[in-house]
């Protein structure tokens, strides 16, 4: 239900830019439709394929991820897009690394954790080398520069080392630690200072770093409970940027209200309640914990994205998962959800 509603969403906020600069009002559509069905094979194929197999792959994929973060950082070879050097490829044929070093991270540690299970109660020897694997991909993650990436990839972590068994207090004093990291990348990019001060005010900067969220706002505002209509958004005309990837959710919400929108986020806490139900009900650790991964990356993205776009978040950019239009993206969350499928057959 949620590819489905991303599809239709994803050529409704882009027929306008798409008939513009493509002079095809189905360019993104077709596109997403492509790498829609590319991710249901995707998706298919894991949820047939024995997830118990993945522990045998968990350290040469971390390798492959990390040698493809670190290929993309460098010049020459990383494809820059959005002012972000984060893609691989040739003109607009690419992969997003980072992308796939969600699902690579959540597979090893998954692997890791359930191996030394008892080890994650101690500090030094439990708890560090989970998390120094995860700052080491969120630091190449960060030379692109992707701060959303980033976020997704560490609140993902957490919620893994926290299901896991990791304790409290060690947690909190960690995030006590990434304030003073927050502070260190908010004084080295000025622009993202910027972001702050104008999730804080974003009218007193409505021509530059403000005129995202406020046109959001502009759209999600005026669709009321009902919405305009599918396909009658107003914001969708060259006003709202990135309408089909970032900012997806506020021409949905333009053109079918607070129903749709609820609609939406109750779909997604549908998945998030089924993939939870799943690591609970899994038959060993690791595919306990890998259930909790792949369903914690679903859940912190939603709401950072939906976040950003109702104004209770500064922007970053990320996509909405199964629903923004982008190939790398959909296709690595829907590989995740055939590997939830695959938990879920062998559920107690």
């Amino acid at each position: 239900m949620l590819l489905g509603i991303g599809v239709i969403i994803v050529y409704s906020a882009s027929a306008v830019l798409a008939a513009q600069n493509m002079d095809d009002a189905f360019f993104y559509a077709k596109r997403q439709l492509m790498w829609a069905l590319l991710g249901i094979i995707s998706m298919f194929v894991m949820m047939n394929y024995d997830y118990h197999k993945l522990k045998k792959i968990a350290k040469p994929l971390l390798i492959i991820c990390f040698l493809f973060l670190i290929a993309v950082a460098i010049p020459g070879i990383g494809t820059v897009r959005g002012g972000s050097r984060a893609w691989l490829g040739i003109g607009s044929l690419g992969i997003q690394p980072s992308e796939f070093a969600k699902l690579g991270i959540i597979i090893y540690l998954a692997y890791m954790l359930s191996r030394y299970q008892d080890r994650i109660v101690e500090f030094k020897r439990g708890l560090l080398p989970p998390l120094g694997i995860a700052v080491a991909a969120v630091g190449l993650i960060m030379l692109e520069p992707d701060l959303g990436q980033s976020t997704v990839l560490m609140g993902t972590v957490i919620i893994i080392l926290f299901a896991a068994g990791a304790k409290i207090k060690h947690l909190l004093g960690l995030a006590s630690l990434a304030i003073p990291a927050f502070i260190a990348l908010v004084v080295v990019a000025p622009y993202r200072l910027k972001r702050i001060t104008a999730f804080m005010d974003p009218w007193a900067y409505q021509l530059d770093e403000g005129y995202h969220i406020i046109q959001s706002l502009y759209a999600i505002g005026p669709g009321g409970l009902l919405g305009l209509g599918l396909g009658r958004s107003r914001q969708k005309f060259l006003y709202l940027p990135e309408p089909q990837t970032d900012f997806i959710f506020s021409i949905l919400a333009e053109e079918l209200g607070f129903i749709g929108g609820a609609t939406l986020l109750l779909l997604f806490l549908l998945l998030v309640w089924r993939g939870l139900r799943t690591a609970i009900t899994a038959p060993d650790t690791f595919g306990s914990l890998l259930a909790v991964g792949i369903t914690g990356m679903i859940a912190v993205q939603v709401i950072i994205n939906v976040g950003v776009v109702t104004g209770s978040m500064p922007v970053t950019g990320i996509t909405l998962p199964f629903i923004s239009y982008g190939g790398s993206s959909l296709t690595l969350m829907l590989t995740g959800v055939g590997i939830l499928l695959n938990i879920s057959r062998q559920t107690r």
